[in-house]
């Protein structure tokens, strides 16, 4: 007997899916943390794995019938720690903020010292951002950028690091689009004795395919989410040095969670090894490429660009020359069937919620497999929307002119 179909048992839901597939085929996805998971990814990720539940690790769990859950997270974790060249793999994790969640469980006591990068210089709240349970709960010293050139101010990273002498120094971005420098954060960490942790929640698939600088062999710990530039499922990873190997995996279960997600897991397994191939490597640099093109283009319309460019997959841009907040820009950027977000810049005088720029990202359109061609006529239809923002018959006519860019790249993965 077949069994009822989504459309028929909730034709809401339905409709709901297929308007976004929709909206991600005829949009252009600029969110730097977003991108498009393969059709194989997906097809593991929506699998029976979902039916199972499996609390503990291969080999050593508190349920029966795990012999194929067992088979895919050891092929996960070895794929992993052969992609990055890491002693262990942790692929437990629900998303990232919980990966970072666990390396504090695993090294702090609360009111212990951490130090990261702070939000408005383009850090993330988990770093011990003072609104996140990481700045509650701990002692958390913000460095920033300076001023002048908005790159990390590695003598301030140094002399708080000196002054507070932090059991765990964070390095890792969500708004910064230049490369981290480990070789120097590791030198920090090994003067000052902390754990240096690496989170590479943005720049993954960059490192995977050799178009970043890899954090291995100088951070001790390294956590990340499994999408972005991996392209991989919504979850997280932890991959460490083996001397931590029990910590981390005690901190993350039975520390925080219970079952992992058996299906994000598999999805994992098969982005590790799409990221394994030489397309991805091709695909990587194409990415910092196109970041590359979009960011001079935005430059030639007299776009402000938070230190100048890029050398990442990210752009963040700084609106101020041409008089127009960040959140306007970005809904109108949406109506003309553009998708950022708008973004705080370094130092910036406007509020978090009505900033003064807009993150801009490749990930998405390099999947599509737009070059620098399209990354000029992007960049083009940007800079027009923001010269004319409540110029609504401009965003309708750009939106046609997307709608038949993304025709000629066909997003993959939708047609699952």
């Amino acid at each position: 007997m077949t069994e009822p179909s989504l459309r028929e048992i909730d034709p809401e839901i339905h409709e709901l899916i297929e308007h976004e597939r929709t909206r991600q085929a005829d949009s252009l996805r600029l969110i730097a943390s977003e991108n498009y998971a393969s059709q194989a990814v997906l097809e593991a990720g929506g699998s029976v794995l979902n039916n199972k539940y499996s609390e503990g690790y291969p080999g050593k769990r508190y349920y029966q019938g795990q012999h194929n859950i067992d088979a895919v997270e050891s092929i996960a974790c070895t794929r992993l720690k052969r992609l990055f060249g890491a002693d262990h793999a942790n692929v437990q994790p629900y998303s990232g903020s919980p990966a970072n969640l666990a390396v504090y469980f695993a090294f702090l006591q609360p009111g212990d010292k951490t130090m990261g990068l702070g939000l408005p210089a383009g850090g993330h709240l988990t770093h011990g951002w003072k609104v996140s349970i990481t700045g509650k709960y701990f002692d958390a010293i913000q460095y920033g950028v300076r001023e002048d050139d908005h790159r990390i101010d590695f003598d301030q990273v140094a002399s708080l690091a000196r002054e507070h002498k932090p059991k765990l120094l964070w390095c890792g971005t969500t708004a910064y689009p230049r490369q981290v420098d480990f070789d120097k954060f590791a030198e920090i960490a090994r003067e000052v004795g902390a754990v240096l942790v690496a989170d590479i929640a943005h720049i993954s698939g960059l490192v995977a395919g050799g178009a970043h600088p890899s954090p291995f062999g100088k951070a001790e710990i390294v956590t990340s989410t499994t999408h972005k530039t991996l392209r991989g499922p919504r979850g997280g990873m932890i991959l460490c040095d083996e001397k931590h190997a029990k910590k981390i995996d005690r901190a993350v279960f039975p520390g925080l969670q219970g079952g992992p997600h058996n299906s994000a897991i598999a999805a994992l397994a098969v982005a590790a090894k799409e990221a394994s191939t030489d397309e991805f490597k091709t695909y990587a640099a194409q990415i910092v490429t196109n970041a590359k093109a979009l960011a001079e283009g935005l430059k030639s319309r007299g776009i402000g660009l938070v230190t100048g460019g890029t050398d990442t997959h990210l752009i963040l841009a700084d609106l101020t020359p041409k008089d127009v907040p960040g959140k306007p820009a970005a809904v109108a950027l949406e109506h003309a069937g553009i998708v950022c977000n708008y973004n705080s810049v370094p130092f910036d005088k406007r509020s978090p919620f009505d900033p003064s720029g807009i993150r801009i990202g490749t990930p998405a359109l390099t999947s599509r497999g737009m070059g620098t061609d399209e990354m000029k006529t992007v960049a083009g239809w940007i800079a027009d929307v923001i010269e004319n923002v409540e110029d609504g018959a401009l965003q309708k006519r750009i939106k046609a002119q997307v709608k038949e860019l993304c025709d000629q790249f066909p997003a993959p993965g939708l047609m699952v």
